[in-house]
């Protein structure tokens, strides 16, 4: 008899008395054994998975089961599934977009706030910068000074002043892209975006904010030279001081955070 065959959820916890978490459900559960045997299978995106009849047998599951739990883990991007000659069920890769759409969507009911970005931000960005020192080619150089290049004078208008922001935004999904290590690199890439697609300004883009595009010019030319010249400390320092500066001035300018989902 298979396991899933006519399981039901147990009674009420008595008045009183704390109740147990629910259980998950049980495609709920072969989901995430598929995904355990995957990963110590090693398989790697791309490759091919056992047919629906392996599946049952291997899983020793219902056929309505093993469909439900494969259409998990393919709305979760972690299977892909083709049709026609040679097609079938393979693994999959999350990427990175997809992957900080769903985690802002986590954030659509919670109160976030600029400071709060910024508390991350400000621990983070710093020991990336200095990660990064003397690690990064010309080429990657040149893409961060292309960016700077984008806002060489001050805006004159609030629709050049918030394509700025986002082009000065778009450096640090650049550097947090260039990170040695990928949750570090992943919060960072999160952070810009979410404070890029989920936020508005009361007053942010009332007036052009000209110290605001100054220091941070600045503090990013500064940055690349550090880079440049494979001084760590220095390109953290740089960084620290950015940061710190940004969250001030935009704390003064009244940021709030908009509700909104990220378009995948």
């Amino acid at each position: 008899m298979r396991r899933d065959a006519t399981e039901k959820a147990k009674g009420a916890v008595s008045s009183g008395k704390t109740q147990t978490k629910p259980k998950r459900s049980r495609p709920f559960q072969v989901a995430d054994e598929i995904k355990s045997w995957v990963v110590e299978q090693g398989l790697q995106p791309g490759a091919r998975l056992p047919s629906e009849p392996e599946m049952i047998e291997r899983f020793q599951m219902s056929k309505g089961t093993i469909r439900e739990a494969m259409r998990l883990l393919q709305a979760q991007g972690l299977i892909a599934t083709k049709t026609g000659p040679g097609g079938g069920s393979f693994v999959g890769e999350v990427t990175t977009d997809r992957a900080h759409a769903l985690l802002a969507n986590f954030f659509y009911f919670k109160n976030v706030s600029i400071d709060d970005i910024y508390q991350v931000r400000v621990a983070l960005e710093p020991e990336n910068a200095a990660s990064l020192a003397g690690q990064l080619s010309a080429a990657k150089l040149q893409e961060l000074r292309a960016i700077v290049a984008r806002y060489e004078r001050p805006a004159d208008s609030v629709e050049e002043e918030r394509a700025q922001h986002i082009d000065s935004l778009l450096f640090h999904a650049k550097l947090a892209e260039y990170a040695e290590k990928s949750i570090l690199g992943f919060m960072i890439g999160f952070l810009a975006e979410i404070q890029n697609e989920l936020t508005v300004y009361k007053r942010l883009y009332s007036k052009p904010n000209h110290e605001l595009w100054r220091e941070g010019r600045d503090h990013q030319i500064a940055l690349i030279d550090a880079l440049r010249e494979d001084d760590p400390d220095r390109a953290r320092r740089i960084m620290q001081q950015h940061m710190e500066l940004a969250r001030r001035l935009m704390e003064d300018q009244e940021a709030v955070v908009m509700k909104r989902f990220i378009a995948e």
